[in-house]
């Protein structure tokens, strides 16, 4: 049975997951950047990546209880990602794919988010709502290849929580931080919202917020008002996604997808239209190495490996200019 090392390095994690080709977890380490004031600085966050490495790939060998000549591949995150960081995980996925004389390949780090969800979930062909730091996109599959059906404008809904928590006093990352605090709230406060079509945008909920906080606003509401409104607007436009595409079932992914209060509103969404909902454990709907490594073996299996000199980074690289040979469309 096939068994690949994923590495992953887009942001502020950097981790290392063995899967096998029934998408079993084998062995997993990780460790996440924690800046000690404001958010990330991608060249600082780079030599945590660098710096703990080494460490990663012992761990999650010795939890996987494998050695280098059971693994079939390596992959690594290629992008979207921060450059710095995706260097780090690009260079070490290099040095071990050439000292073990193993394929070599490159993965969306997106699409991984998909994959991993959805071959959990035993959901052929959802929506997926893909909420995360620096990614807010619904995703559907057809003619080749993933394509994105609305996202955010400006930041994602990931760094919008952090970036709104930090200005609010706190540390990064903002979000179960924040979401602790909503827990907390009453009053549903007024905020821009910001839906275009299939599209949201953050930023001018972000002014308004710190505007109503620093007008006396309790801190609670603005968390919980913050929720309401951020997480309404993503279930608008993934119902309207359902609609436009004849589908019932969702799946969430992304480390926002962590969120209690968002998938309750999805699940509430997606029951009254008779569909099902999934949302991965925590541990894999954050960046993690297990998603790399299940989508590169998808990849491997497709003859996605890669000599060296084709592994270069892509930090732009979007989820709608990525073949999946692995997958069928549709009918």
């Amino acid at each position: 049975m096939a068994v690949v090392l994923g590495i992953e390095s887009t942001a502020h994690t950097a981790s290392v997951g063995i899967v096998n080709e029934e998408a079993r977890v084998l062995g997993m380490a990780s460790d996440m950047y924690r800046p000690a004031a404001g958010g990330i600085h991608p060249r600082e966050a780079a030599n945590h990546h660098v710096e703990l490495f080494p460490d990663l790939v012992a761990r999650a060998l010795a939890a996987a209880e494998v050695a280098p000549r059971d693994i079939a591949a390596v992959a690594f995150s290629q992008g979207p990602g921060l450059g710095p960081c995706l260097r780090a995980g690009a260079t070490v996925a290099r040095t071990l794919a050439q000292v073990w004389e193993l394929p070599l390949v490159p993965v969306n780090h997106c699409v991984a988010h998909v994959e991993i969800a959805r071959i959990l979930s035993g959901l052929d062909d959802p929506v997926l709502l893909y909420a995360s730091g620096g990614n807010t996109q619904v995703i559907v599959h057809g003619a080749g290849r993933y394509r994105v059906l609305g996202e955010t404008l400006d930041i994602g809904i990931g760094n919008f929580l952090d970036k709104l928590w930090i200005a609010l006093g706190g540390t990064f990352p903002g979000g179960p931080a924040l979401e602790a605090e909503a827990l907390r709230g009453t009053e549903l406060l007024p905020l821009p919202y910001s839906v275009h079509g299939m599209d949201v945008a953050f930023s001018g909920m972000l002014t308004a917020a710190l505007a109503l906080h620093r007008q006396g606003s309790p801190l609670a509401d603005v968390a919980y008002s913050v929720e309401c409104t951020a997480y309404s607007m993503l279930v608008e436009i993934t119902e309207r996604a359902l609609a436009h595409r004849s589908r019932k079932d969702v799946v969430l992914g992304g480390g926002v997808a962590c969120n209690e209060r968002l998938r309750g509103m999805v699940r509430a969404m997606v029951e009254s239209r008779g569909g099902r909902v999934f949302a991965p454990p925590r541990s894999l709907c954050v960046d993690n190495g297990a998603m790399i490594g299940w989508t590169g073996l998808l990849a491997l299996r497709a003859g996605g490996a890669v000599p060296i000199e084709a592994s270069g980074i892509l930090p732009r690289q979007r989820t709608d200019l990525v073949p999946t040979p692995w997958r069928a469309d549709r009918p």
